[in-house]
């Protein structure tokens, strides 16, 4: 089979330079990600990140074909699966690319983060993914997988790369390497993206090439689309872009700049073999990769941005309080007890009081009813109360985060 059984298949896995375009994609994205959330009280960006995971989630399940509405993904988290055999479990799989999302997230608050591109961590992103929590159902349907002659069902072995002939597999018009060498692809692949090896510039850079070249390897009889979603993820954190998690790349790949069917052209654009001897040394073609980098990196540049405009302080607090005006069940002082809590991160029960100007008894009311309507919660009934943002309140808290109910 020659190059297309050898690592050396998937180069340029970089590109061998950087056009002075490019390298200015590189510079606005880190100045967007840095400054974006960079006024809230971190409290207040992780609880604002908790929903910006399920809004990841329902993107990344779109891109798949899967189209589990935000509130069907809010009541898998709650454990209220659909009755309907299908559909629970998409939810299930919902609520495992959440779950896994969180571990990701969490590690990288604590610096814990491997080397995102490495064998270790992408077979434990697929292994998550396909065992989650013991309280998310890790019962995963036989999938199948392509046998060469045939369809023929296969059962997935979660974290386990392919690795026999009978693991061979088609995606559209790609054919992927085979399974015998998929572990010698993915040992080049975790070379030669080593971020201990990379620069700053060279991080970001990678991201793309990265996420393409995952999927052209195709390492996993299934689960590769949402992998290679949550390893960008990871190494945009990783990278020092993913302001601690308050956007993420799903929802520009699924919308695209200016049509849905962005992401699929482009990926196949990618897979185009090097053309001419001005098309660099490698097999696939070096101006295509720059294409795709260029796309990919003005799609991050895309959410930053759009996500920059959602949590603006100002902006922010005149939406908590429209939110406020148009529930009939919430007390006009919700609004000065949320704005309250927005600037803290947390409160004290008894400080509400002082949030709303309203004396203790009334003032106790407010806050029960707020806790009601779920955008304040507490991990215990006497603890102090967060911010939570309810995908019912998403339309007016976060116009466009998903698309409209």
């Amino acid at each position: 089979m020659g190059m297309l059984e050898t690592p050396g298949r998937i180069e340029p896995c970089l590109l061998e330079t950087v056009a002075p375009d490019i390298a200015d994609r590189i510079a606005e994205l880190t100045a967007r990600a840095t400054a974006l959330g960079a006024r809230l009280h971190p409290l207040t960006a992780a609880s604002i990140a908790e929903i910006v995971r399920t809004m990841n989630c329902y993107y990344s399940n779109l891109i798949e074909g899967h189209n589990t509405m935000p509130r069907d993904i809010e009541r898998a988290l709650d454990r209220d699966l659909d009755g309907d055999l299908r559909r629970r479990q998409l939810q299930r799989e919902a609520a495992a690319h959440i779950y896994v999302q969180s571990l990701v997230d969490g590690r990288a608050t604590r610096d814990e983060l491997d080397e995102p591109a490495s064998i270790i961590f992408v077979r434990w992103l697929h292994e998550r993914f396909y065992m989650p929590s013991p309280d998310i159902s890790s019962t995963m349907p036989v999938l199948v997988g392509h046998d060469g002659a045939g369809e023929k069902a296969i059962a997935l072995a979660p974290g386990e790369f392919r690795f026999s002939p009978e693991h061979d597999v088609t995606v559209g018009l790609h054919h992927p390497p085979s399974g015998h060498v998929v572990r010698a692809f993915m040992e080049h692949f975790e070379r030669r993206y080593a971020f201990a090896k990379l620069g700053p510039a060279q991080r970001i850079l990678a991201i793309p090439a990265a996420h393409h070249r995952l999927n052209y390897i195709h390492p996993f009889i299934d689960g590769n689309g949402r992998v290679s979603r949550l390893m960008s993820h990871a190494m945009a954190l990783k990278a020092g872009i993913g302001a601690h998690g308050l956007w993420a790349v799903s929802r520009g790949l699924a919308r695209g700049l200016k049509s849905r069917s962005e992401y699929k052209a482009m990926m196949n654009h990618a897979d185009m073999p090097r053309q001419n001897d001005y098309d660099g040394r490698g097999n696939l073609s070096e101006k295509a990769l720059g294409d795709f980098t260029r796309w990919f990196l003005d799609t991050m540049i895309d959410q930053t941005s759009f996500m920059a405009g959602l949590f603006e302080l100002e902006s922010m607090e005149d939406r908590l309080r429209r939110y406020v005006k148009s529930a009939p069940h919430l007390p006009a002082e919700a609004a000065d007890l949320l704005v309250y809590v927005m600037l803290k991160g947390e409160m004290a029960r008894g400080e509400a009081s002082r949030a709303t100007g309203l004396k203790e008894r009334s003032a106790r009311s407010v806050l029960s009813a707020v806790e009601a309507d779920g955008l304040l919660v507490s991990a215990t009934p006497k603890g102090p109360v967060r911010l939570h943002f309810t995908v019912d309140a998403t339309d007016i808290l976060f116009p466009r985060l998903f698309p409209e109910s």
